[in-house]
């Protein structure tokens, strides 16, 4: 028996945390205003500390809200930045394929978030994007980076924020993830509740 108010309603909206990290430049706020708002966002400005988009989406029959947080990529912000992390409920890694230094800053930013991520889960559910996939002067080619993410186990999408190729297959290859993540916790919590109940208490024996 399952305990009263404890079941999945597959009809019930859930609500996940999905963080975007990376360096800075790398097209983050655009890829996700390209989500969110289907428009290519060209203003420059450098996101600073972390600003939250939601998206209403139904995977599996489930409809999701997604909190999506845009961070900035700034070194110095990388502090403040990982503050965020808490509550995440999916990662999405995000470089510049034209910007081998930034494909190079995965290693740390994919360490940074897992460390302080507490439970630390090496299967997190999380995605990697190599974004400009638009531009000619290409410096990360595709086998480098696929290779990368096999190695770790993460899907791996090259995208263009400006032409919106491959965005939305990422975003929600990242929701279905963090989905089954949150319904295999969520029973793995009703399992421990029914372990606890009361029912099955040793009888007390008269002396």
């Amino acid at each position: 028996l399952v305990p009263q108010g404890l079941s999945m309603d597959a009809s019930k909206k859930v609500d996940l945390k999905i963080i975007i990290i990376g360096a800075l430049g790398v097209g983050k706020t655009s890829l996700l205003h390209q989500y969110v708002h289907k428009t290519f966002y060209e203003d420059y400005r450098t996101t600073l500390g972390a600003s939250i988009l939601t998206k209403v989406l139904v995977v599996d029959n489930t409809p999701l809200k997604l909190q999506i947080w845009d961070t900035g990529g700034q070194e110095r912000f990388r502090s403040m930045v990982s503050t965020f992390y808490k509550g995440s409920d999916g990662c999405m890694l995000a470089f510049d394929v034209t910007d081998r230094e930034s494909f190079e800053a995965l290693d740390n930013w994919r360490d940074d978030f897992l460390e302080k991520v507490i439970p630390r889960e090496q299967d997190f559910p999380m995605v990697v994007l190599g974004n400009k996939i638009d531009l000619c002067d290409r410096q990360v080619p595709k086998e480098t980076a696929s290779a990368w993410c096999k190695e770790k186990d993460i899907p791996y999408f090259e995208v263009s924020a400006k032409n919106n190729i491959n965005v939305a297959e990422a975003f929600e290859t990242l929701a279905k993830q963090a989905l089954t993540t949150y319904k295999g916790i969520f029973e793995s919590y009703l399992t421990d509740s029914i372990k606890l109940t009361p029912y099955d208490k040793p009888k007390k024996s008269c002396c």
